[in-house]
């Protein structure tokens, strides 16, 4: 029968060392990987609709940088600086302009314009 030879220390050490590094290496493949996920969705996500899907467009607005608008549901997206503008007690006539811009394409089918 043969002998079991003895664990040195420095086995145990280098075994662990071997483990960190390639958990390292691991989490470092997982980063990388998760960066292109992000990056892939963005291309495919950028400047779409999250209720429709469909293209939206930036608008200008007067008192506005931009407004991302959908043209095929008639969804109005605004980033955190417009809203803030939006948000300003001298603005209260801001979100009504908006609105009224988008009118008709917020109207339910078959309604009489007036």
């Amino acid at each position: 029968m043969k002998k079991p030879t003895p664990v040195r220390p420095e086995n145990d050490y280098f075994a662990r060392e071997d483990i960190e590094n390639k958990r390292r290496m691991s989490h470092e493949q997982k980063r990388l990987l998760e960066a292109e996920q992000r990056k892939a969705m963005k291309e495919l996500h950028f400047m779409h609709c999250p209720k429709c899907g469909m293209k939206m467009h930036e608008v200008r607005h007067p008192k506005l940088h931009h407004i991302d608008a959908c043209f095929g549901c008639g969804g109005i997206f605004l980033d955190k600086s417009e809203i803030d503008v939006i948000a300003a007690p001298q603005q209260k006539g801001i979100m009504a302009d908006i609105l009224n811009w988008f009118k008709e394409e917020t109207e339910p089918p078959g309604k009489v314009k007036e």
